[in-house]
Order: structure tokens, then C-alpha cells, then sequence
């Protein structure tokens, strides 16, 4: 029987296009546009309200909750850390075992760890290996990168389309045509045997051709953001050494405000002021300057003279009085990186008082090839992937970073570490993983077992916890599964597969499922994977059914290919937080990823039919 379209129909079809429209315009944050979804899906009825927030309870968005707590569990305990001296015992520091190491390493993780996290935890890792090694961190990044993308088509664990999956075939299931038979839902590692040569083709491109796709464009090898000042020298424009400067009663700084001293001609970057016995690291910009004042400044030592002797300010000839603060054991300039979900993005820097939050200084700015350094790092609006050069305690740093709303890139010594929890973290993941593979429990069950393990046994604490989950995508995914079950319900998925087939219905199999496969690729570039997959899920499975198809074969090659993001940084969080530190251009992501998502696409669709379709 031929569907016609009803207005319930175009309501739904209106709301699709206004989700895409705004995720890709980005005038509003994605949450609040997915929620707002949400609430007009209640509003005009097109789903009974009992059901409109099941959502927030569904399987997938539980099991998401509970693995990203467990992987912060497995960072807290040093396991991470552990496989970076890992990697660098076997490798021998041979770039290309480096290289292939890290790659399989990550690319392995993934399979168990969400590849947002797993970025940002193993960026430090790529980094001391840059460091340690040579190897320039443009040539560990991007592939690390891009096989940790690769991995997460191992299992239902860490892809949140492929978390998703279930519910969506559930949804799916209540609405099939009379006749049809039920869809089964996939267990954990029910697609493993896909995505092992997904992740070995990843690994095989890069170990063959890294040297020939990322060139090192400088005659010398690029070093780590660790603790070389000729990093910061080279990139950003930050030389010179720590100067101790002594306010005189003559001086003009006095009774100046050090925001008022920063906008001097030719002010050094002051880092830390001491005023009598007390000292602070990251002064406020409203702390004034008084007689005696100590400030401690970042420079060429010759420019920071001619500054004093401008305004009558004795130099120290070394560092006496504010010592104990600038130990590098205790405190240094580090890098660090904003990631798509951080809280500070559209936010001017300068509005964030990271100085009176944290006692963290921002000394400059990256994004792409136009740094911003000094006084007018404040007035810049900061984006997702851009670098910061700060200056500040280690331990403020990593309580700033435990936000996740900045990713530290410099490898600093860390005070959360609890190696003592090891047991327990590894003890508790293989736990819900056995209970995920071996039982009949939900998967949302089985990980907020491991979870719940870790938190009782101090692994983490509630509020590590609560800072370990990525709100933001929580709320994306748990409001546009409504849209997806509408989809399902008013008849859109079925009217649209009814259009599309009247174009490529003729055409076989293979033909039909690659045009559905490079249709979602199309759209994850465009909008999040996830959206495209609560979109495109329940149209392909009525593809399938009117083309006489596998549905569970079509819903998983849609998965697939959403997770397939390697043309565009803005398409993937995960390519998003490394294209900062490695310095990395959109066509670097462009020239590397466009073979390799070809490769994935053509490896996709064979194993799938080979491995369901026998």
C-alpha cells in the first residue's frame, strides 16, 4: 500500500530539517536544540507523554553514563600511564614501532574506552613519547586519532551510535508491518568480527604511508609541549626567563592595579606578585602594587630591564623571594586544549577569571596559524580545538581540568593518580564486561555494575564521577531519541524509504546499501553522528523491508558509516581535541582522511553482508 503524507508526517519531517539546519549553522549549542525537539515533540502529541523522557532512562544512555565513569576510573588508577611505558619499552624509541604501537594500543582501547576520553587521556601519552623519542607529535597525533575512531567498531561499548543501536531496533520492532518478522538486537561483540579489519586497515594505512601523508615540515624535529621552553619559543612566541622585579617607593607602579601594569608599553607577562609575606601565583588583575611588592615576570632579559629601569624597579639576579612558586616540580607553563563539550566555548577569555577560579594565567593563544599573545588573549572568544599557554600550579591545573572543560596536552605531574586502585579498576571492568558478553542483562546494567563498583570501592569519588560524564552528549542523545521513535511511529521513516526506493529500488543489493552507506557519511559530516543515526536508522531498516534486505544489516551499516568521520575535525569531538596540539590544517584531515574513509566504506560493506548476510 502506497503512504501518503499526513500532517503528522510533516511535522516530524520539519523537525528533522530544523535539527539539521541548526546543528550545522551552530547558532544554538546542540542540547538545547535537541531539547527543544524534545519539548515540541511533547507539545504538538506526536508521542504520548509517558513516553517522551524515556530517553533519559533508555539503555543506551545509561550504558554511556556508566562507561565513561569506568574509564575515568581506569585514568585515576594510572593504567594509562602504564601503557605509555609500555609503548616505549617495546618500541624502542623506533619511530615506526612508536608509531605502530601507539596506534594499536589506542585503537585497541577504544573498543572498551569512549574515543572522546580516550583522546584526551592519551594526548599526554603521545606527547612524553614525542618527547622521549624525537618523533614529531604531528606524526603520532592525527593517526592515533583516526585508529581510535577506527576501533570503536569493535564493540557496542564506546560508539555511541552503535550504543544507540538496540534502542533504535527496538523502537523499530514495534512498528514493523503485519507480517514482519521482529529485528534481533546485536549483543556486545556481536560486530567484533567487522570491526577487527576495520581497525587493522586503519593501523596497516598509517604504519605504510604516515611518512609520505604527514611530512615534517621543518628541517629539525618537532618536540613535545612538555618542558622544553623552545616549544613555546617556536610556537608561540614565549621566550625569555623568570625575573624577579622589587617595586620602588619612586616607582609608578605603585598604587597600580596588575591588570593597570599589563597594559604598559612593552610589559613582561607577570606571573606572581608578592606583597609582604604574602605571595600568590596568578595575581588578580585588581591586586594592586605597593612599595616592596615582589613581581615575578616572564621576558627577554634584556626587554625586562629596560621595563624596570622605566619604572624604577630593582631586578633580582636570581629567584630568591618567589622561589618556592616557580619549582618546576610545582608549577610551569603548560598547553592545553578546549574540547567540543567544554562549558568555556563562546566565552571571551577574559570573562572567565581563570586568575581568581584557579590561579591560572593564560599567557597565549593558537587557533590554526594565528597566535594571540599578551593583553589581548582576554578579549579573544574562544572556540573548540583551540590551544592555551598557561601558567599555574600543577595542582590547580588538574583541578581546573577536572571539568574536562580544558584538556591538559603537556604531560604534568599529576596529584589524583591512585595507582593503590588499580586492582579494583581492571577487577570491576572485566567484571561488566563479562556480565555484558556472558549474561542476559541489559547492557546498561551490566556497566553501571562496574561503575558502581569503582565508586564503592574509592576508586572515584561521586564527584569525579559526576565530572567524568559529558553532560552535553548525554543530552543530545537521550533528546533526539524521541525523534527517531517518531519516525518510526507517524510513518515517516516508511513514506521516505517508499520515495528513495522509487529511484534505486531497480538497483541490487550491494548498490542499495552502499548508497544508504555514503548517504549517512554524508550527513555525520554535516550534523552529529548521533543525530544522523536516530535519522537515518529507521529509514534504512524500511529500505530493507521494502527492498527484500536484511534490516539488521542495513541499521548496522548506517552505525558504521556515521562512525566513519575522518574528512572534517568538526564532524568528530575526537578529531576536534587533537587538531590544536598537532598544529593540523582541515586539509590535512581532508588529504589523509578521504582514502581512508574510502577504505573503511568498501571494508564496511563487505564484511557486514559476509558476516550477517550467510
Amino acid at each position: 500500500m502506497e503512504l501518503t503524507l499526513t500532517p503528522d508526517m510533516l511535522l516530524v519531517l520539519g523537525l528533522v530539517g530544523f535539527t539539521v539546519i541548526m546543528f550545522v549553522l551552530e547558532w544554538v549549542r546542540a542540547d538545547i536544540v535537541a531539547l527543544l525537539v524534545l519539548v515540541v515533540i511533547g507539545i504538538t502529541g506526536l508521542m504520548p507523554v509517558q513516553q517522551l523522557f524515556d530517553g533519559f532512562a533508555s539503555n543506551a544512555v545509561l550504558s554511556l553514563m556508566g562507561i565513561m565513569i569506568m574509564g575515568a576510573g581506569l585514568d585515576r588508577t594510572g593504567v594509562l600511564n602504564q601503557a605509555a611505558a609500555f609503548i616505549l619499552r617495546l618500541s624502542g624509541g623506533v619511530e615506526s614501532r612508536v608509531s605502530l604501537l601507539l596506534n594499536a594500543t589506542t585503537g585497541t582501547l577504544s573498543s572498551i574506552i569512549q574515543s572522546q576520553a580516550l583522546a584526551a587521556l592519551f594526548i599526554p601519552v603521545a606527547s612524553r613519547l614525542s618527547a622521549r623519542t624525537g618523533v614529531p607529535l604531528k606524526r603520532l597525533l592525527l593517526p592515533m586519532a583516526f585508529c581510535i575512531l577506527a576501533g570503536t567498531s569493535m564493540t557496542l561499548i564506546s560508539n555511541s551510535p552503535l550504543i544507540l543501536l538496540n534502542d533504535l531496533i527496538a523502537s523499530a520492532d514495534r512498528n514493523l508491518p503485519p507480517g514482519a518478522e521482529t529485528i534481533e538486537p546485536f549483543k556486545l561483540f556481536a560486530i567484533t568480527p567487522i570491526g577487527i579489519p576495520l581497525l587493522l586497515v586503519g593501523i596497516g594505512y598509517f604504519a605504510f604511508l604516515t611518512r609520505r601523508l604527514m611530512p615534517d615540515d621543518d628541517a629539525k624535529p618537532k618536540v613535545t609541549p612538555g618542558r622544553t621552553e623552545s616549544y613555546f619559543a617556536d610556537t608561540y612566541g614565549i621566550e625569555g626567563e623568570v625575573i624577579e622585579l622589587t617595586v620602588t617607593a619612586d616607582s609608578p607602579l605603585v598604587g597600580m592595579s596588575i591588570g593597570e601594569a599589563e597594559t604598559l608599553d612593552k610589559a613582561p607577562l607577570i606571573l606572581a606578585v608578592k606583597n609582604g609575606n604574602e605571595a600568590r601565583l596568578a595575581p588578580p588583575a585588581d591586586q594592586l602594587i605597593w612599595v616592596g611588592t615582589v613581581i615575578g615576570v616572564l621576558g627577554p632579559r634584556a626587554a625586562v630591564n629596560a621595563f624596570a629601569q622605566a619604572l624604577q624597579c630593582r631586578v633580582g639576579n636570581r629567584i630568591q623571594a618567589l622561589a618556592d612558586m616557580f619549582n618546576p616540580t610545582r608549577a610551569g607553563i603548560s598547553e592545553v586544549v578546549i574540547p567540543p563539550s567544554s562549558k568555556f566555548i563562546k566565552q571571551q577569555v577574559g570573562e572567565l577569571h581563570l586568575r581568581k577560579r584557579y590561579g591560572i594565567s593564560v599567557l597565549a593563544l593558537n587557533r590554526g596559524d594565528e597566535v594571540t599573545r599578551g593583553e589581548d588573549v582576554r578579549e579573544m572568544t574562544l572556540r573548540a580545538g583551540d590551544s592555551l599557554v598557561l601558567h599555574s600550579y600543577w595542582r590547580d591545573l588538574a583541578l581546573a581540568a577536572e571539568s574536562r572543560d580544558l584538556v591538559p596536552v603537556t604531560d604534568i605531574p599529576s596529584v589524583e593518580q591512585r595507582p593503590g586502585k588499580v586492582r579494583y579498576a581492571v577487577v570491576f571492568f572485566a567484571l561488566a564486561l563479562g556480565l555484558g558478553l556472558f549474561t542476559d542483562l541489559h547492557l546498561s546494567v551490566a556497566m553501571m555494575t562496574g561503575a558502581v563498583g569503582m565508586l564503592l570501592l574509592g576508586v572515584l569519588n561521586m564527584d569525579e564521577a559526576y565530572g567524568a560524564i559529558a553532560w552535553k552528549t548525554i543530552f543530545v542523545m537521550a533528546c533526539l531519541i524521541p525523534l527517531g521513535v517518531a519516525m518510526d511511529s507517524t510513518g515517516t521513516a516508511a513514506w521516505m524509504a517508499q520515495e528513495i526506493m522509487r529511484y534505486i529500488g531497480h538497483l541490487p543489493q550491494w548498490a542499495i546499501q552502499a548508497f544508504i552507506a555514503i548517504l549517512a557519511l554524508v550527513f555525520s559530516q554535516i550534523i552529529s553522528h548521533v543525530a544522523t543515526a536516530v535519522m537515518m536508522v529507521p529509514m534504512a531498516i524500511n529500505i530493507a523491508l521494502a527492498s527484500g534486505g536484511n534490516p539488521a544489516v542495513y541499521a548496522l551499516i548506517v552505525a558504521l558509516s556515521v562512525s566513519n568521520t575522518f574528512l572534517l575535525p568538526s564532524a568528530s569531538p575526537t578529531l576536534l581535541i587533537i587538531a590544536g596540539p598537532g598544529g593540523y590544517k582541515p586539509r590535512d584531515f581532508a588529504r589523509v582522511g578521504l582514502p581512508l574513509t574510502l577504505l573503511m566504506l568498501v571494508v564496511t560493506l563487505v564484511m557486514v553482508n559476509v558476516v550477517f548476510n550467510r
